[in-house]
Protein backbone atom coordinates (compact mmCIF):
# COMPACT_ATOMS: atom_id res chain seq x y z
CA UNK A 1 0.00 0.00 0.00
CA UNK A 2 1.37 3.44 -0.58
CA UNK A 3 0.45 5.18 2.51
CA UNK A 4 2.40 2.50 4.25
CA UNK A 5 5.52 2.72 2.31
CA UNK A 6 5.56 6.11 3.48
CA UNK A 7 8.74 6.48 6.01
CA UNK A 8 9.46 2.75 5.38
CA UNK A 9 11.98 0.93 7.71
CA UNK A 10 11.18 3.97 10.79
CA UNK A 11 9.36 3.03 13.87
CA UNK A 12 6.49 4.83 15.07
CA UNK A 13 8.24 7.51 17.68
CA UNK A 14 10.70 8.62 14.64
CA UNK A 15 7.63 9.19 12.26
CA UNK A 16 6.27 11.40 15.24
CA UNK A 17 9.21 13.16 15.86
CA UNK A 18 9.16 14.35 11.75
CA UNK A 19 5.99 15.40 12.20
CA UNK A 20 6.73 17.51 15.02
CA UNK A 21 9.34 18.74 13.18
CA UNK A 22 7.52 19.47 9.56
CA UNK A 23 4.56 21.05 11.86
CA UNK A 24 7.69 23.12 13.91
CA UNK A 25 9.28 24.32 11.04
CA UNK A 26 5.45 25.46 9.57
CA UNK A 27 5.14 27.46 12.44
CA UNK A 28 8.52 29.23 12.70
CA UNK A 29 7.86 30.31 9.53
CA UNK A 30 4.04 31.45 9.61
CA UNK A 31 5.58 33.74 12.97
CA UNK A 32 8.49 34.73 10.57
CA UNK A 33 5.83 35.81 7.98
CA UNK A 34 3.67 37.52 9.97
CA UNK A 35 6.66 39.63 11.64
CA UNK A 36 7.98 40.42 8.24
CA UNK A 37 4.46 41.80 7.63
CA UNK A 38 4.87 44.24 10.54
CA UNK A 39 7.77 45.27 9.43
CA UNK A 40 7.19 45.82 6.36
CA UNK A 41 4.43 47.79 7.29
CA UNK A 42 6.04 49.87 10.15
CA UNK A 43 8.65 50.73 7.19
CA UNK A 44 7.12 51.21 3.94
CA UNK A 45 3.51 51.77 4.95
CA UNK A 46 0.68 49.92 4.25
CA UNK A 47 0.79 49.07 0.32
CA UNK A 48 -1.42 47.36 -2.25
CA UNK A 49 -4.75 47.44 -3.35
CA UNK A 50 -7.06 49.98 -1.86
CA UNK A 51 -10.08 47.15 -1.20
CA UNK A 52 -7.50 45.18 0.89
CA UNK A 53 -4.36 47.65 2.17
CA UNK A 54 -5.94 49.04 4.95
CA UNK A 55 -5.45 49.09 8.77
CA UNK A 56 -8.10 46.57 9.93
CA UNK A 57 -6.71 44.30 7.19
CA UNK A 58 -3.32 44.44 7.65
CA UNK A 59 -3.45 44.31 11.18
CA UNK A 60 -5.76 41.28 10.57
CA UNK A 61 -3.63 39.46 8.82
CA UNK A 62 -0.48 39.59 10.93
CA UNK A 63 -2.68 38.03 13.65
CA UNK A 64 -3.90 35.52 11.72
CA UNK A 65 -0.73 34.56 10.53
CA UNK A 66 1.14 34.73 14.29
CA UNK A 67 -1.78 32.91 15.90
CA UNK A 68 -1.50 30.09 12.97
CA UNK A 69 2.24 30.08 13.61
CA UNK A 70 1.49 29.26 17.25
CA UNK A 71 -0.75 26.51 17.00
CA UNK A 72 1.29 25.15 14.46
CA UNK A 73 4.02 25.09 17.20
CA UNK A 74 1.70 23.84 19.72
CA UNK A 75 0.77 21.15 17.54
CA UNK A 76 4.52 20.37 16.82
CA UNK A 77 4.92 19.81 20.64
CA UNK A 78 2.13 17.63 21.00
CA UNK A 79 3.57 15.59 18.11
CA UNK A 80 6.16 15.42 20.08
CA UNK A 81 5.07 13.93 23.33
CA UNK A 82 3.36 11.55 21.68
CA UNK A 83 -0.36 13.22 21.96
CA UNK A 84 -3.69 11.50 19.89
CA UNK A 85 -4.91 15.58 19.04
CA UNK A 86 -2.12 16.67 17.40
CA UNK A 87 -2.91 14.65 14.19
CA UNK A 88 -6.59 16.61 13.29
CA UNK A 89 -4.88 20.11 13.62
CA UNK A 90 -1.91 19.25 11.62
CA UNK A 91 -4.12 17.41 8.95
CA UNK A 92 -6.21 20.17 8.47
CA UNK A 93 -2.86 22.62 8.39
CA UNK A 94 -1.34 20.52 5.47
CA UNK A 95 -4.77 20.44 3.85
CA UNK A 96 -4.76 24.46 4.30
CA UNK A 97 -1.46 24.22 2.73
CA UNK A 98 -2.69 22.43 -0.40
CA UNK A 99 -5.31 25.29 -1.08
CA UNK A 100 -2.68 27.55 -1.65
CA UNK A 101 -0.01 25.61 -3.35
CA UNK A 102 -2.16 23.19 -5.70
CA UNK A 103 -2.23 26.50 -7.72
CA UNK A 104 0.86 27.71 -7.31
CA UNK A 105 2.10 24.66 -9.13
CA UNK A 106 0.76 25.91 -12.33
CA UNK A 107 2.16 29.36 -12.19
CA UNK A 108 3.69 30.98 -14.68
CA UNK A 109 6.70 31.91 -12.32
CA UNK A 110 9.63 29.45 -11.66
CA UNK A 111 9.97 30.50 -7.91
CA UNK A 112 6.08 30.87 -7.18
CA UNK A 113 6.04 27.08 -9.49
CA UNK A 114 8.58 25.84 -7.17
CA UNK A 115 7.15 27.05 -3.73
CA UNK A 116 3.82 25.52 -5.40
CA UNK A 117 5.83 21.79 -6.07
CA UNK A 118 7.74 22.02 -2.62
CA UNK A 119 4.38 22.40 -0.15
CA UNK A 120 2.76 19.82 -2.47
CA UNK A 121 4.93 16.94 -1.55
CA UNK A 122 5.42 18.17 1.82
CA UNK A 123 1.56 18.25 2.46
CA UNK A 124 0.80 15.38 0.90
CA UNK A 125 4.20 12.73 2.44
CA UNK A 126 3.34 14.18 5.70
CA UNK A 127 -0.63 13.57 5.66
CA UNK A 128 0.49 9.69 4.16
CA UNK A 129 2.46 9.18 7.23
CA UNK A 130 0.54 10.87 9.65
CA UNK A 131 -1.75 7.72 9.16
CA UNK A 132 0.82 5.34 8.74
CA UNK A 133 0.09 2.10 11.04
CA UNK A 134 3.16 3.04 12.68
CA UNK A 135 2.36 6.36 13.69
CA UNK A 136 -0.84 5.04 15.26
CA UNK A 137 0.23 2.65 17.34
CA UNK A 138 2.53 5.20 18.59
CA UNK A 139 0.14 7.67 19.65
CA UNK A 140 -2.39 4.82 20.61
CA UNK A 141 0.02 2.73 22.91
CA UNK A 142 -2.48 0.83 24.48
CA UNK A 143 -3.82 -1.85 21.51
CA UNK A 144 -7.08 -1.91 23.34
CA UNK A 145 -7.92 1.09 21.43
CA UNK A 146 -6.66 0.45 17.48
Amino acid sequence: MLVESVGRGLDGKTRVRILAVVSGAEGLFFIAYGVLVLIGVLRFGITGPVEVANAPGVTLEIIIFLIFGAALLLVAMGWWRGSKWARSPFVLAQLLGLVVSVPLMGSTGGTERLIGWSVTVIAVVCVALSFTRPVTVHLYRDASEL
